[in-house]
């Protein structure tokens, strides 16, 4: 039997095929002719392995075939359900510390952003008023530290009495602390310069995912101008039964599965016994160490509770070929088909009794696919 690479389709083809009902074996029948005509008899003379199919990891999923890491269940682990969203700390709303008018729009939707970057420029009288005033306040505190200065100089000679200094010394202690106070308002109201323009700017990296100013217009103080968020720091989060949350630890490592079937590692970050109050659930935050997820999607998760028990797959891992249960097991150049003895099945897991270890790697969601193209090409060999 052989299965040629070059006769799988590309993952558009194949996802547009199998919603109308056909499978990957049937988008090859158009080809199957040419095929024939190329290879002649070679077919005959360079047989494929039984029961391999030949299928390198991109071509796998781009045909909808995603692969799992059997695990062990046996009943002991833990199931959770949950939701991928921003980190606390990875978006921020840029807002407007002094009402003003939106000079400049720096940056638009979809641009990237450094932290402490630029994203609006909004010129304001009162920027403007708080600036004069501490420019002022600094002018009077360092007028103070003269005069200071002078009557110590008098103080040392004898020409003035102490009263005098100790009269200075404390006007200039309180101009510096007006001084200081003017510093502190003018930083609060995001340090306009002497025409009173404010920059806005980003307190984190990230995408500017809206902007809710134009130039001209006017924006009150606190008014939120622009929204930056970080794709890539993305967090879980699970509501979890009480009894379930206390046998999870910050630390604790699970597999995240996706809407795709595709495995992405997790790392509890946070355990939050009883947050919901009226349900009696816990919060449960774990933070992906690998790339790949999306903000919004509904993910599973399995976490190993003691390391015992049968290896477990995805229900739809086991397939049926030729009366028997088979499982495809991931090799370097392809899948190949291994009979497994079935166990308990429940909550999407099926147990594995024999045939299979807890490590291995086999296909989940889309075995189906292997399943037919296996048997597309004994149907070829046969004829």
């Amino acid at each position: 039997m052989q299965i040629s690479k070059r006769n799988l389709l590309t993952g558009a083809a194949l996802a547009a095929a199998l919603a109308a009902g056909y499978g990957l074996a049937n988008l090859r029948a158009s080809e199957v002719g040419e095929t024939h005509g190329e290879a002649g008899h070679g077919e005959d003379e360079s047989k494929a392995e039984e029961g391999f199919v030949p299928l390198a990891a991109d071509q796998a999923a781009a045909a909808g075939v995603a692969v799992v890491t059997v695990g062990r269940g046996g009943g002991s682990d833990i199931r959770l359900t949950g939701r991928v969203e921003a980190a606390p700390n990875a978006h921020a709303v840029i807002g407007a510390p002094v009402a003003g008018v939106v000079e400049r729009v720096l940056l638009s939707p979809g641009a990237r952003v450094g932290a402490g970057g630029g994203v609006a420029v909004i010129r304001s009288a009162d920027g403007a008023l708080v600036r004069a005033e501490a420019s002022a306040a600094a002018a009077e505190a360092q007028a103070a530290q003269a005069a200071l200065a002078r009557e110590e100089r008098l103080l040392k000679a004898g020409v003035t009495a102490r009263q005098d200094w100790e009269a200075a010394r404390a006007a200039q202690v309180r101009a510096s602390a007006q001084a200081s106070a003017a510093q502190a308002r003018v930083a609060a109201f995001g340090s306009p310069g002497a025409g009173g323009q404010t920059t806005l700017r980003s307190p984190i990296a990230g995408l500017v995912t809206s902007v809710q100013a134009a130039p001209g217009g006017f924006v009150a103080q606190g008014a939120p101008v622009a929204e930056v968020s970080d794709p890539t720091r993305l967090e879980v989060v699970f509501n979890v039964p009480a009894d379930s949350a206390a046998r999870l630890r910050v630390g604790d490592h699970l597999k995240l599965v996706g809407p795709d079937g595709r495995e992405t590692p997790a790392e509890i970050v946070g355990v939050a016994p009883l947050s919901q109050g009226t349900t009696g659930a816990a919060m449960v935050r774990a933070r992906p160490l690998d790339a790949g997820l999306t903000p919004g999607a509904a993910v599973s998760a399995q976490v190993p509770a003691d390391g015992k028990g049968l290896p477990s797959v995805p229900s739809e891992a086991v397939q049926t070929l030729e009366g028997r249960s088979v499982v495809f097991v991931a090799e370097a150049e392809g899948f190949r088909a291994r009979s497994v003895t079935t166990g308990r099945t429940g909550g999407g897991q099926t147990q594995i009794v024999a045939g299979l270890e807890a490590g291995e790697r086999v296909a989940g969601r889309g075995a189906f696919v292997l399943k037919a193209e296996l048997a597309k090409g004994e149907a070829e060999h046969g004829h």
